[in-house]
């Protein structure tokens, strides 16, 4: 998993509340097991018409948002089915990191798990941003993890918490199986004693 240090980049605009994992990634696109090639399909409902172009009303269609790095966005961010797909697919869009009021617990989770990192705030902070990102490429967001703060194009700064666990992941690039081969040698001890004290197993 890539690590999380500090974001610095273009934020997009989202102000819609109880986004669902249906509208991040519709349930066609749930055929594969694969991370990558994903980000063509994000909110593919919202951003191409019925004859296949691109809705150019649609925030991440327009020239100002193409390369957006962090979404900015409503209350209940996630919602709906626990599909492991909708990060997936804004992660590999480009996004990694969603600021929202409140996101639903499991894809919560599943962006920690997947190196994008979901911060909460309220929604007077959130309003804040939602105008910066509104500004387009004229105005960029740095996220810094280690510091936790939000620097604004104006200079400001908005702080916000993390879990410390979740935090340490990110900032070292461990994802469930990266954790597991960060305790190798002590798996492999313990396997060693077990062969030693019970090789009838």
């Amino acid at each position: 998993m890539e690590r999380f240090t500090t974001l610095t980049g273009v934020a997009a605009p989202l102000p819609l509340i109880n986004v669902d994992t249906d509208m991040i990634i519709p349930k066609q696109y749930l055929k594969t097991i694969k991370r990558s090639g994903l980000g063509k399909a994000a909110f593919s409902d919202m951003r191409y018409l019925d004859d296949g172009s691109e809705n150019p009303d649609f925030v991440l269609n327009q020239p100002a948002y193409r390369e957006a790095r962090i979404l900015v966005t409503g209350a209940n961010f996630g919602c709906g089915s626990s599909r492991e797909h909708a990060p997936w697919a804004l992660l590999d869009f480009g996004i990694r990191c969603i600021i929202a009021p409140s996101f639903a617990d499991i894809f919560f989770n599943n962006c920690f798990k997947n190196g994008i990192l979901p911060i909460v705030l309220p929604q007077e902070e959130v309003d804040k941003l939602m105008d910066d990102a509104r500004k387009g490429a004229n105005a960029t967001l740095t996220v810094d993890l280690e510091a936790q703060e939000i620097r604004r194009p104006d200079g400001s700064v908005i702080r916000f918490d993390v879990d410390p666990f979740r935090k340490h992941c990110l900032l070292n690039g461990l994802d469930d199986i990266g954790l597991t081969l960060a305790r190798g040698e002590a798996i492999d001890a313990f396997e060693a004693r077990t062969r030693q004290a019970r090789p009838w197993l």
